[in-house]
């Protein structure tokens, strides 16, 4: 009981949880600057979370992570003129709608035209959503892949693996946003729990995905 109270304790605590999931977090550089980039044909963006409610603006529909994901696709477009925005998922169950159309809408308030962005609305995971761009672009054109930065390790080599070779756009990163000056930084907290939790999701992810592609890189 002691020891599983001590685990709990270290896994909610920031040095801990920071100490988990930055590795994932620094496993791919940021694109900070896409300028230099030529002959980009989509900016693709993951599904996230959301939840439909036609009383909130869209912007109160997407979950954090979703906004800001959609939020670097569409910083992405507007410096790739050539590029069109391909937004991706579905509900696993059914019950709400795909979180792609809510990308859909949300772009189409930031501006995006409606011909520039395209529609993956059928795919439930990372897997589907590789072999749903792969289907929808070929493996021929250059793409840049947006999704947290802590899931794009797992993303990429779900990508590699169809045959797609994206480009990392990670964004969303949680880790190493204290700096230790503030009391709360040291204290064990939930959210920090969320962190060590999403680290080891993700790391059992990339374990499970070596065993189903055990080529890709």
């Amino acid at each position: 009981m002691t020891g599983a109270l001590l685990c709990l304790l270290l896994a909610s605590w920031r040095p801990v949880a920071d100490a988990v999931l930055a590795p994932l977090e620094n496993w791919h550089p940021p694109l900070v600057d896409p300028t230099g980039l030529d002959g980009v044909a989509a900016v693709v963006v993951l599904g996230g979370g959301w939840w439909p409610d036609a009383r909130w603006p869209i912007s109160a529909q997407l979950e954090e992570s979703s906004a800001i994901r959609l939020f670097e696709g569409v910083r992405l477009l507007r410096v790739l003129p050539e590029a069109r925005l391909v937004v991706s998922g579905a509900s696993r169950g059914g019950e709400v709608a795909p979180v792609a159309l809510g990308y859909a809408e949300a772009a189409r308030a930031l501006g995006v035209p409606r011909e520039r962005i395209l529609v993956l609305d059928t795919p439930v995971d990372t897997a589907g959503e590789a072999d749903a761009v792969r289907e929808a672009l070929g493996i021929g054109p250059r793409l840049v892949l947006v999704t947290s930065a802590s899931h794009m390790p797992r993303a990429v080599r779900h990508f590699r693996a169809v045959g797609l070779d994206p480009i990392p756009a990670p964004t969303h990163r949680r880790a190493g946003r204290a700096n230790g000056e503030r009391l709360r930084d040291w204290v064990p907290s939930t959210e920090e729990l969320r962190k060590t939790e999403t680290a080891w999701y993700e790391y059992l992810g990339l374990l499970a995905l070596g065993w189903e592609h055990p080529r890709s890189r």
